[in-house]
């Protein structure tokens, strides 16, 4: 569990794996964590802040959630520091096309347990 004073939600270290983009889901990556109203994705390849992109999540049980977000923050890192420097993109959601109960409930559970 992470906790930031700036920060109201309580986000959970969770890796799930998600395709993402700006126009369609076309690149594959994974979450580092994840909170009822955003996620961080681990990657080199970065979008500008402010950026708003598609992303399929693909929860532990198998369901796909597709949802918009919008890039809150972005840092990026050479792909050989990408395992020791944290970089990636901070995502808020700002809608959900489908699967939104899934995860709703995904967060739910998590949450429950810490």
């Amino acid at each position: 569990m992470l906790r930031n004073d700036n920060r109201i939600k309580v986000r959970h270290r969770k890796r799930v794996q998600l395709k993402y983009g700006l126009e369609k889901a076309n690149q594959i990556g994974f979450t580092e964590d994840v909170s009822d109203e955003g996620f961080f994705i681990k990657t080199g390849k970065v979008e500008r802040p402010g950026s708003l992109m598609i992303f399929k999540l693909t929860m532990p049980d198998g369901v796909v959630v597709q949802l918009e977000g919008r890039v809150r923050w972005a840092k990026k890192v050479p792909a050989k520091l990408i395992h020791r420097i944290k970089g990636g993109m901070g995502i808020k959601i700002t809608c959900f096309h489908y699967g939104e109960s899934d995860y709703r409930s995904f967060c739910a559970d998590l949450n429950s347990r810490y």
